[in-house]
């Protein structure tokens, strides 16, 4: 193993200009960005920026949250539109073709927590969207772009488990029923039937708030990191019903994202301890620890290619080319 991954190098390089911590990344694929990859990467003065990894230097700046934090950043499948949701309570729907860059609609949120939205395609018209609810511990369910409310997922009564911090919708293969996985603040991850309105099952993972996970549908299992020390991979059986098999705990405390590559052969971490993580799914083995940033690590993101960006409170992002895909 050693032979096959020997010890990674520095940054490939490094994009600097946001002038503000980053607090998310998101890659474009270059079948959706019509050309050249691209790179999204929102920041903490509430800015968007568009890079080219072409030339590594900035094609837009979005300015559409207020000077408010950017906390996650999403395409949609046509490629040309854009997700922005920022601590302004507002999602923005962003249209990018042609160089327009100009907001096509917002949702306004009732929630101003940390808690990220998801999206999932339903054909190349509509999606999904799950945002933080009006209650400090519902989730809301939109179907898209009409702002049709599907549902409001709320907790029974005596699970008390706070606040959503991370949510991340999907749907197996064999079926068109959609599926919700939720990172609480008591450290629980929920997994919910939308169609039911209910939940399918719940398990506790951490001591800390869950601050992001991540799911592979493909190998019906998962990984989550919290405030604490602890990455918890967890497994979902044929009954729908989750279970957590291997933790894996860390030197120093703080997860803020967690990421799996799109082959499902790495993950990768965003550490508060200013390092970013690199594991084998599989396995769990821990492949690499990537020290250069000189303050906490925000966010991390895969490219279809491979290639892992990391955004730091530093204000630079980090571009690795590790493990190349096969």
């Amino acid at each position: 193993m050693a032979a096959l991954f020997p010890p990674p190098p520095g940054p490939r390089f490094v994009l600097r200009g946001t002038q503000s911590p980053v607090n998310t990344l998101h890659f474009c694929p270059a079948s959706q960005a019509l050309g050249s990859p691209l790179l999204f990467s929102g920041s903490q003065s509430g800015l968007v920026h568009i890079w080219s990894l072409q030339t590594r230097r900035t094609v837009a700046a979005l300015n559409g949250h207020r000077g408010q934090g950017v906390t996650w950043l999403k395409t949609l499948p046509q490629g040309h539109q854009l997700l922005s949701q920022g601590r302004d309570l507002r999602l923005c729907l962003w249209d990018l073709a042609e160089g327009r860059n100009t907001i096509m609609d917002a949702v306004q949120l009732d929630n101003v927590g940390f808690c990220r939205s998801s999206v999932l395609a339903r054909g190349q018209l509509c999606w999904m969207l799950a945002i933080p609810g009006k209650g400090s511990d519902e989730i809301q369910i939109l179907e898209m772009p009409s702002k049709t409310s599907v549902c409001t997922l709320k907790p029974e009564a005596d699970a008390k488990p706070g606040m959503p911090m991370c949510l991340g919708l999907w749907q197996t293969n064999s079926s068109s029923r959609p599926l919700l996985l939720a990172g609480y603040e008591d450290g629980s991850v929920t997994l919910w039937d939308i169609s039911e309105r209910k939940v399918c099952s719940r398990i506790a993972c951490h001591e800390e708030p869950v601050m992001g996970l991540d799911f592979d549908s493909q190998k019906a299992k998962g990984v989550s990191g919290s405030a604490g020390k602890v990455l918890a991979v967890w497994s979902l059986d044929s009954q729908q019903s989750l279970q957590v098999y291997k933790t894996h705990e860390l030197t120093n405390p703080g997860i803020a994202e967690v990421t799996i590559r799109p082959d499902h052969k790495i993950l990768a971490t965003a550490g508060w301890d200013h390092r970013i993580r690199v594991f084998n799914w599989r396995t769990m083995k821990p492949l690499a620890v990537l020290t250069f940033h000189s303050a906490s690590v925000y966010c991390v993101a895969f490219a279809p290619d491979g290639l892992l960006a990391a955004g730091s409170k530093d204000q630079r992002i980090s571009i690795w080319s590790l493990y190349p895909c096969p």
